[in-house]
């Protein structure tokens, strides 16, 4: 087994499915399931979930909503998906815990590093929701924060493409993927892997990023098993 505690970064828009809105059922099935693949292999996971299926702030703010209220917003959105997760975890039986980082018992328990570290040392998944709990951060630098605050080994960023490319793979029918790139090469060249808050806050406290594709079943098990089959970011 390649890592031992992880943060795994799921995209909002990944839940979408099939649907184009909202939550795909299905597609939460399937990451309940892989989850829980991990899991029995005895992974400590701590998982951030983005809201982008229901609600982004940023575009938000640029359809009149105050850019703060509507951050909020793409927080709580986050708190929806996470509690659809929590769900889906609690249906296929991996112990779970939702920590929200704005109060609000008894939705999730408020988050803090030794709460969640103890959890997870006690076999429970960790959900981490409401990004930082503060406006102009993404779930990105959300991630990049509570992976390295909880000292995972790894950040596992699962998308929809299965690695990082030198332009987007799909769009550019001649973009290359990297099997391993440095944090310094990913700013130089302006690769969209994550956001520069998130990117930067990676390089400095040397937390690697793994960037594969969640939406194949299977995949991220083949990951914790250390199967080449996405891209390491690291220094």
């Amino acid at each position: 087994m390649k890592f031992k505690r992880i943060l795994l970064k799921l995209s909002g828009e990944s839940l979408m499915g099939a649907q184009g809105y909202g939550i795909d059922p299905v597609r939460l099935g399937q990451y309940a399931e892989q989850i829980k693949e991990i899991h029995d292999m005895g992974v400590e996971i701590g998982i951030v979930i983005g809201g982008g299926n229901i609600f982004r702030g940023l575009s938000g703010s640029q359809k009149g909503f105050d850019r703060v209220k509507g951050d909020q917003m793409g927080m709580m959105a986050t708190v929806i998906n996470s509690l659809a997760l929590s769900s889906a975890l609690d249906a296929v039986g991996v112990d779970n815990k939702v920590l929200t980082a704005i109060r609000m018992e008894p939705v999730g328990e408020f988050y803090t590093k030794w709460k969640a570290i103890d959890a997870m040392k006690a076999g429970k998944v960790c959900i981490f929701s409401a990004g930082t709990g503060s406006p102009y951060f993404t779930t990105d630098t959300g991630s990049s924060l509570r992976g390295i605050e909880i000292e995972a080994d790894v950040m596992l960023k699962g998308t929809r493409v299965d690695g990082v490319y030198t332009a987007d793979p799909e769009k550019d029918p001649t973009a290359v993927k990297f099997d391993e790139i440095t944090y310094k090469e990913v700013l130089a060249r302006g690769l969209k892997v994550m956001d520069l808050t998130a990117i930067c806050m990676c390089q400095d406290n040397n937390l690697p990023i793994y960037v594969f594709n969640m939406d194949v079943v299977g995949n991220l098990k083949k990951v914790i098993a250390g199967e080449p089959i996405g891209t390491l970011v690291k220094n």
